[in-house]
């Protein structure tokens, strides 16, 4: 049988050990009983995998008319979201026959060299444009990012593709940051996977000595901070 993408996306997380449990005060200032740290794909399996699941999800989307079949290029913010814009245009070269080009944004300006704000494909006008990040929990990267693309080019953001939706309402609503990203800038989000899928598989998988990596007391634990935060 064919386990679903966000089952087998969750096996890679664990056995990346990018998954982990405990107590972890977030950036919001939120105290999680889970946390996805993407700085565990620190080598080139790892990151191959992660684009490579990427790519899955983007071609599902396009597959099912979510998103265009002719994106231009993928695009990451600096610095985490460099690796993945990277990863997942490999990609979809190599395993989807896609060409496809893949941009990031400086930190400064350069002004020796190339110049510019942004490394790889340059942006020009009407091109269309995939972002890629890790986790959304108040979007505030994505508020940041699309001035930068507007300032460089009139380019269509046809989408944003994340890991994880941790699932939780903003700040000062009820409505997720998803949701909010979707109705403020009128582009969709998708996951691969999203908290309640992970924590369904996790209960599923097993670790070495047989016992699920998802115990009753991390799902309960997990439960009560979404009935809290959750949207």
């Amino acid at each position: 049988m064919t386990t679903t993408l966000d089952h087998r996306f969750t096996e890679f997380l664990l056995d990346a050990q990018a998954l982990k449990f405990g107590e972890f005060t977030l950036k919001s200032g939120r105290k999680s009983p889970y946390f996805i740290n993407a700085g565990a794909f620190n080598d080139g399996r790892k990151i191959a995998t992660l684009g490579a699941f990427y790519a899955e999800k983007i071609v599902a989307e396009i597959n099912a008319g979510n998103l265009p079949a002719d994106i231009d290029t993928v695009f990451g913010p600096a610095y985490k979201g460099i690796p993945l814009a990277v990863s997942t245009a490999i990609a979809l070269t190599s395993a989807h026959g896609m060409e496809i080009g893949y941009t990031f944004d400086r930190k400064e300006k350069k002004d020796h060299g190339d110049g510019g704000m942004m490394v790889g494909t340059q942006l020009k006008d009407g091109m269309k444009v995939l972002l890629v990040d890790d986790v959304m929990t108040a979007g505030t990267a994505v508020r940041e990012v699309i001035p930068k693309l507007k300032a460089e080019a009139d380019v269509e953001v046809a989408g944003l593709v994340l890991s994880v939706d941790r699932m939780e309402k903003t700040k000062d609503s009820d409505v997720s940051a998803v949701k909010a990203v979707e109705a403020e800038f009128g582009f969709p989000v998708f996951a691969i996977a999203n908290v309640r899928e992970i924590f369904e598989a996790g209960q599923r998988i097993a670790t070495a000595s047989g016992e699920p990596y998802v115990t009753s007391d991390i799902k309960a634990a997990a439960d009560a901070y979404l009935a809290q935060y959750g949207a």
